[in-house]
C-alpha cells in the first residue's frame, strides 16, 4: 500500500487555495497551482492540459516537490485513470473553488487525463 500524507498535512493542502510545484526540469522555480484532497488522496490537475512544462516533467520521472509558505513535501506523482477518481476528483475542485471563474476550466474533458495523485516519498 502507498504511503499517505499525515493527517495534518492533508487538512494543509485541504485548505490551501494554491500551492506551488516543483520538478526536475526546472527545479529553482516552482509553478502555481491548484490541490485537492479526496479522501486520503491528494490531486492536482494541469489547467494548460498535458503539455504543461511542470506535467511534464513530473509524469517523465514521476517526482515532485509541492510547497506551501516554508513548506516542501517530495511527492511521487501517479497519473490516474479511473473514472470513478477522476468523477470525485472534479466535484472536489468543483466545491473547494466555487467562487473562482476557472473552476470549471480544470474539469473540461481535455483536462481530466491530466489527473495525478501526490504521495509523500
Amino acid at each position: 500500500m502507498a504511503e499517505t500524507f499525515e493527517q495534518e498535512t492533508l487538512g494543509i493542502l485541504r485548505d490551501a487555495v494554491e500551492v506551488a510545484i516543483r520538478t526536475s526540469a526546472n527545479p529553482e522555480r516552482g509553478t502555481v497551482i491548484w490541490v485537492v484532497v479526496v479522501g486520503d488522496g491528494v490531486f492536482v490537475r494541469s489547467f494548460r492540459g498535458p503539455g504543461a512544462k511542470w506535467y511534464v516533467a513530473a509524469t517523465a520521472d514521476g517526482r515532485a516537490t509541492l510547497e506551501l509558505d516554508d513548506r516542501r513535501w517530495p511527492v511521487r506523482v501517479t497519473p490516474m485513470a479511473e473514472p470513478a477518481v477522476i468523477g470525485e476528483v472534479s466535484l472536489a475542485y468543483l466545491a473547494k473553488y466555487a467562487a473562482s471563474p476557472y473552476a470549471k476550466e480544470m474539469v473540461r474533458t481535455e483536462i481530466l487525463p491530466t489527473t495525478l495523485r501526490l504521495d509523500p516519498v
